[in-house]
């Protein structure tokens, strides 16, 4: 007889870094807030993503203690620093886990976030703020996990932000973890996006959504995100992505793209990460 599943979330938080050139300095750049979920059953149990800097480490594994599970995964959905360099505490707590992803490709990318290149990117917004010689990921065998009987699957969804996105999808509780491939109400990251990088995002979006999920739980969510409704979560991310490349394609400047996208989503989070993507445009 399986067990029961629950699906426990835990949000980072938006943490202040320098804005940079062209950022108005009067108001605070921020790091868009992250989620880390626990995917368990009375014992055992699979932890999704783990923040970046030590302290929020560190508080992700006290949440972990307190829950009364003991997780034997630690899955990463893909290989940006901000969802696994955080990993250690809750490694050192539970010895037995594995620090995982699918995809030797998300491995190797994961990989090249600890090399001198990736350290200069994050010493320049986190510096001293978490372990610069952080576990990587290994790639599994097999995309076919369980949970007390209850089945996992793993899949690559596709081109996300910028590297290739994993996902989890728990079809008992109806529930993906979409990691970055879907937002909840934070502005999304397009550093450096084109066409065609945004095209193939909208598509790694449609496997998601041919899961038929009732509940995505994604890498970036805003703390005050009304809900984890797939169907709003799918719809409002394909319309962002669909409303910044009319809206690059229309604008002669950052500022110009930066003033179309606010028109609709100045309620969302992270203003900074609109502010970076806009500017990698022109």
């Amino acid at each position: 007889m399986t067990s029961n599943l629950s699906v426990s979330v835990l949000n980072s938080g938006y943490r202040p870094i320098p804005g940079g050139p062209g950022w108005d300095p009067t108001e605070q750049a921020t790091w868009p807030a992250r989620t880390s979920t626990l995917i368990a059953g009375d014992r055992d149990a699979m932890l999704v993503d783990a923040f970046l800097t030590k302290s929020e480490g560190e508080d992700l594994a006290e949440w972990v203690s307190r829950s009364g599970k003991s997780p034997s995964t630690v899955f990463i959905t893909h290989g940006h620093g901000d969802h696994f360099f955080g990993a250690g505490p809750t490694l050192a707590a539970y010895p037995d886990a594995q620090l995982v992803t699918l995809s030797p490709q998300v491995a190797s990318e994961a990989g090249g976030q600890v090399g001198p290149e990736g350290m200069a990117v994050w010493n320049g917004w986190f510096a001293g703020q978490f372990d610069e010689n952080p576990a990587v990921p290994a790639a599994l065998t097999s995309g076919e996990l369980e949970i007390e009987g209850h089945p996992v699957h793993l899949s690559v969804a596709g081109l996300a932000d910028g590297v290739l996105g994993a996902i989890v999808h728990v079809p008992d509780i109806a529930t993906v973890c979409s990691g970055d491939v879907l937002y909840n109400n934070i502005h999304m990251w397009l550093w450096n996006s084109t066409p065609d990088s945004r095209a193939a995002w909208l598509a790694s979006m449609d496997a998601v959504a041919s899961l038929r999920p009732d509940t995505i739980i994604t890498g970036h969510k805003d703390p005050a995100a009304p809900d984890d409704n797939a169907a709003r979560i799918l719809d409002q991310s394909r319309r962002y992505l669909e409303d910044f490349d009319q809206a690059v394609a229309r604008a002669g400047s950052a500022a110009e793209v930066i003033d179309a996208m606010m028109e609709k989503y100045a309620a969302y989070g992270n203003p900074y990460t609109l502010f970076a993507a806009a500017a990698s445009q022109f």
